[in-house]
């Protein structure tokens, strides 16, 4: 019988409970590579790493991240998390992460870590207001599109990002698993039609995430796509150049996301806290 430690951190919180739930396998070596999508689907979490030794010695580690229905190439709280667990274990405050969109650099302080992607913003396309407001269970009423309509962008993850006119609407949000799935098959980049739907005030943005067809019903913090984000509407004329994003409120386990665009690329910060540790059995 094969044995594996593993750590569970809740990311983009300092409180226990809230967050984003994150299994971590920081000696990933050992396991088997056909029982990997088997063990992420047995957390059921948004995502679980594993740690190997890096590919290029210069570098930290090499990570792998699995949602439950798939390998993804990047996503944030995975690379927060991560690194914060790596420190945790006594690795420096520096690091470099290899992930699938390339090494990640990180940086792990007193405030939580931090990682700047220098991946650049990709658009996918522009799926109609009517198909998101389908997929969210809204009316189309609710789809802002003075500043930006529904649009499917990535900085490694592909995410429909779509500003909606009231927190009201924000909260009464629905997934309708057969709208997505009409979304996925005409709009096929990164997950599943994954929307990232969010209001905004100034730099404040309050946002929910989901992505029903990956088995990720709701999200309670998506950094990937609040890098996304950031790097789309700093391109709008006028656009901010930070964002402060709250999400998970909804479901419980409220997340604080900080995101900012500079000339490395959009950097991405936040906090972590271990809350298990235990032993995987095969």
């Amino acid at each position: 019988m094969r044995e594996a430690t593993y750590l569970v951190y809740d990311v983009f919180t300092d409180t226990r409970f809230g967050g984003n739930q994150l299994a971590v396998f920081p000696d990933a070596a050992g396991l088997p590579e056909d029982r990997l999508q088997g063990i992420a689907r047995e957390f059921n979490f948004s995502e679980v790493t594993f740690v190997y030794p890096p590919a290029d010695p210069a570098h930290t580690a090499r990570v792998r991240i699995f949602t439950p229905t798939s390998e993804v190439p990047f996503a944030g709280h995975p690379t927060i998390g991560t690194a914060i667990a790596l420190h945790d274990l006594g690795r420096g405050a520096q690091m470099v992460l290899e992930l699938g969109v390339g090494p990640i650099g990180c940086t792990v302080g007193p405030q939580g870590a931090a990682f700047a992607t220098p991946v650049p913003l990709q658009i996918f396309g522009e799926p109609p207001a009517a198909l998101v407001a389908e997929a969210l269970g809204l009316p189309q009423a609710a789809i802002r599109s003075d500043r930006h309509g529904p649009v499917q962008a990535s900085l490694g993850l592909a995410f429909v990002l779509v500003e909606l006119d009231s927190r009201a609407h924000l909260a009464q949000a629905r997934p309708q698993t057969e709208a997505f799935r009409k979304g996925a098959a005409l709009y096929p980049a990164g997950l599943d039609f994954a929307i990232f739907c969010y209001v905004r005030d100034g730099a404040q943005v309050e946002a929910r995430m989901f992505a029903p067809l990956d088995n990720v019903p709701e999200d309670p913090a998506t950094g990937s796509a609040s890098a996304t984000l950031a790097a789309y509407l700093a391109r709008l004329p006028g656009g901010p150049q930070a964002l402060s994003i709250s999400q998970g409120v909804d479901m419980g386990r409220p997340s604080r996301i900080s995101v900012s665009v500079g000339p490395a690329g959009v950097t991405v910060a936040g906090q972590a806290v271990r809350t298990m540790a235990g032993t995987l059995f095969l």
